[in-house]
């Protein structure tokens, strides 16, 4: 019997169970496991792509300039007041564009233990974190005076 073998992202290669393969009718191996969790991540990355077509709801005229305030003062003491980086990671687009929103938002609600990023959710509900990321994503716009 032929035995697959897969490589990891440090070019390790280790085989692959013979239990979870099976032999079509051409004599190629295809491991339905791989496949199934292929179609669920396409599924997830379309649907995905679908949520950020959806912007999330604006919150009010008051809410948002408090928002970017609390961005452009708070978070850029890390960030960088450009949000150019610091102590913390750039927050530019370019540099959170292969981040999943979902958890751009997560970080934003929960913070990062054992980092320097703090949890927010006091100051934050969940819709606000998620127009925070939209912004983030789209540029975020400069402080009003």
């Amino acid at each position: 019997m032929q035995h697959l073998v897969a490589i990891h992202p440090r070019r390790r290669l280790f085989p692959l169970s013979p239990p979870n393969t099976k032999q079509s009718r051409e004599g190629v191996f295809f491991l339905t496991g791989v496949r199934i969790g292929l179609t669920v991540l396409a599924l997830g990355v379309f649907s995905g792509s679908l949520a950020l077509a959806q912007e999330p709801p604006a919150p009010s005229p008051e809410r948002t300039r408090e928002l970017v305030r609390m961005v452009r003062q708070d978070c850029g003491s890390c960030h960088g007041l450009t949000l150019r980086g610091g102590l913390g990671s750039p927050l530019l687009p370019e540099n959170l564009r292969d981040k999943p929103p979902e958890g751009l938002a997560q970080t934003i609600l929960m913070g990062r233990p054992g980092t320097a990023m703090p949890p927010w959710k006091a100051f934050l509900n969940e819709a606000e974190a998620e127009w925070i990321v939209a912004q983030l994503l789209r540029g975020f716009p400069e402080e009003s005076k």
